[in-house]
């Protein structure tokens, strides 16, 4: 009994560094004594009964210049050359220098018996160190960008002594990083005599907006996200797409609405979180995917833009399926979203890094709830299978139709082209039987039924020419990327592109930008932001614009007298509706919304975008 009570004891004892270097003045053993003090009364309690034994600290003179201590069991080593300043009494210097004792004294309780923390599975989690699909074990940091120091992606062990000095020493660090702040308050305590930084919930994203070539810098509320949904663009024929593409929606409520069910109808509000292979040469190979080559990246997209470019562009549905989350998971899940926007700088691989591995990762260090169960997966239907058989996500209507009413679902747009198509074949009698036989046809040749057309068949022609329009563009973006490789391509236009390309490349990874600071950004560094991204917006997609004009010269006649003739037809169309109905009382809902459909579609311009490659 009493053996128990004396080691229960011991054990509490606060830490203690003793100082062992006889050589020391009077003035700088003073200073260094003032030093540990400082240090010892910002450990948290619970972190300063981790030591068994006191620590030991001296000066040495050994050290290499690029490090500033060193930690072997209890003896504790700091460069000599942060003990000269310290008599000036210079601020800046003994920051420097309890980052340096901190830092050293982390590393020796962490490898206590009752330390250890670096080897925590949730640390390890939210520290950037993601465990792989397919094979045991964890993978490399990735979490490179807007880091305070990258010596902290050596290991694990020094990632917890840099972020230790910053969670003692700096109060924002509870805004800038802070899933990690609240794991270090959870397990060492919380810092004796801080004043918390008053943070903003508001989270910092970048987002691609409609337009070619335009970023703005969003914020979101989790208190206005009524759900988060695993959302899947089903597969096709391509080879980077045969497995469909996995993502999350945000599903957020409009300005005013109190979070609930509505906000699923808040379509212009909702946003999509999707990882993308960032291709920024203009050619996409199957080769580099398969080695990694391309940075995978965590794209934020308005949802309409993410609905069109599936359903219209690429002709496949979506489906939308919500998660089984509280409010204070999706508050955590957003937080960790946030950090890997603007923190990670991965590498994609189209079997064991894929969105659907991207997307597993971001859900099991995001929920600690997703994380306990097996829901790895290489495939992004194997990834909802698995949500749904581990009763993870929440029952979406079984009823198609009722899906689609209630944004569930979203069709692939093949077959509303039938649909008008056979409006338009009875009405014309076209000589075609099926919608992509018309589609295949010249536009010259199209053209040549407009004129018997009333107007319910001049909107259904309308809708199918801007799939052809959309067809042709795709065409177009392909054989464009061909030609920028090739000699024909100017020296300017490569310029322009690559230039454009890198600016891209680094608003898709906004932690790349020279910003100050680490993590997310500051209200201070967002205002900057702000205002850096409005000052080239407007020039990016002026020159996203001029780009195009100059790389469709380089598309062979064929296909520049064929997008011509596409232009000419959708104009011929849109004035064969307006003279018909105009403003007309009585005018037919579905020929009005075709005509105001026909003046926005066709400006879509999927090759002045950044290429974003995989799924």
């Amino acid at each position: 009994m009493f053996a128990v009570a004396a080691a229960t004891a011991s054990a509490q004892v606060p830490l203690q560094v003793e100082l062992t270097d006889p050589e020391l003045s009077a003035a700088e053993r003073q200073a260094t004594q003032q030093l540990i003090d400082d240090v010892l009364a910002r450990l948290p309690a619970r972190m300063q009964q981790a030591a068994p034994a006191p620590l030991q600290l001296r000066w040495r003179q050994d050290l290499p210049a690029h490090v500033q201590g060193r930690a072997t069991g209890r003896r504790l080593g700091l460069d000599r050359r942060l003990l000269a300043p310290l008599l000036q009494q210079d601020d800046a210097a003994w920051q420097h220098a309890r980052a340096a004792l901190i830092h050293e004294i982390a590393h020796a309780l962490d490898r206590s018996a009752q330390g250890r923390w670096s080897r925590q599975a949730r640390f390890l989690d939210l520290a950037g160190w993601q465990q792989r699909p397919l094979l045991p074990g964890r993978s490399r940091n990735r979490n490179s960008l807007r880091s305070p120091d990258l010596y902290e992606l050596h290991s694990p062990a020094e990632f917890f002594a840099v972020n230790l000095e910053h969670y003692l020493l700096d109060p924002d660090y509870r805004c800038r990083r802070p899933a990690l702040h609240a794991w270090m308050q959870m397990q060492l305590g919380s810092v004796p005599g801080a004043v918390p930084a008053a943070c903003t919930q508001i989270l910092p994203l970048m987002q691609a907006d409609e337009q070619a070539g335009s970023i703005a810098l969003v914020g979101v509320d989790p208190g206005r996200v009524y759900q988060v949904d695993y959302l899947l663009a089903e597969g096709n024929n391509q080879l980077m797409s045969r497995w469909g593409h996995s993502m999350l929606r945000l599903v957020i409520c409009a300005p005013g609405r109190v979070p609930g069910p509505a906000c699923r109808m808040d379509l212009q509000h909702h946003l999509v979180l999707s990882f993308r292979a960032f291709v920024g040469d203009v050619q996409i190979s199957s080769l580099r995917g398969l080695t990694g080559s391309y940075p995978s990246r965590l794209y934020v997209l308005p949802l309409n833009r993410v609905i069109d470019e599936y359903t219209k562009v690429e002709l496949r549905p979506v489906s939308s399926t919500p998660l089984a989350l509280q409010p204070e998971e999706i508050q955590a899940l957003l937080q960790q979203a946030a950090q890997l926007h603007w923190a990670y700088d991965g590498r994609y691989y189209f079997i064991s890094n894929n969105c659907a591995v991207e997307t597993w990762k971001l859900l099991h260090d995001g929920v600690p709830r997703f994380g306990e169960q097996p829901l790895a997966s290489i495939t992004p239907t194997g990834l909802l299978a698995r949500l749904r058989r581990q009763e993870l996500s929440s029952a979406a209507p079984s009823h198609r139709a009722q899906a689609i009413r209630e944004g569930y679902y979203f069709e692939s747009a093949a077959a509303h082209h039938a649909a008008v198509f056979g409006v338009a074949r009875t009405a014309l009698a076209l000589p075609v039987q099926t919608s992509d036989q018309w589609l295949a046809l010249p536009a010259a040749q199209r053209r040549r039924w407009f004129a018997a057309a009333d107007g319910k068949a001049l909107a259904a022609l309308l809708v199918l020419e801007q799939a052809a329009w959309r067809r042709q563009e795709l065409l177009a973006r392909d054989a464009l990327k061909r030609q920028l490789l090739s000699p024909k391509a100017g020296a300017a236009q490569r310029q322009q592109f690559d230039a454009l390309m890198a600016r891209a490349g680094a608003l898709l990874a906004p932690g790349s930008l020279p910003l100050p600071g680490y993590g997310l950004p500051s209200l201070a560094e967002r205002g900057a932001l702000q205002a850096q991204v409005a000052d080239g917006a407007q020039a990016a997609v002026g020159q996203w614009q001029a780009l195009r004009q100059a790389a469709v010269a380089l598309l062979s006649p064929a296909q520049q007298a064929e997008l011509a003739d596409l232009e000419a037809n959708l104009e011929s169309l849109r004035h064969g509706l307006r003279l018909r109905y105009g403003t007309q009382p009585g005018e037919s809902a579905a020929v009005s919304a075709a005509a105001r459909d026909g003046f926005k579609e066709k400006t879509v311009e999927h090759d002045g975008r950044p290429t974003a490659g995989g799924d």
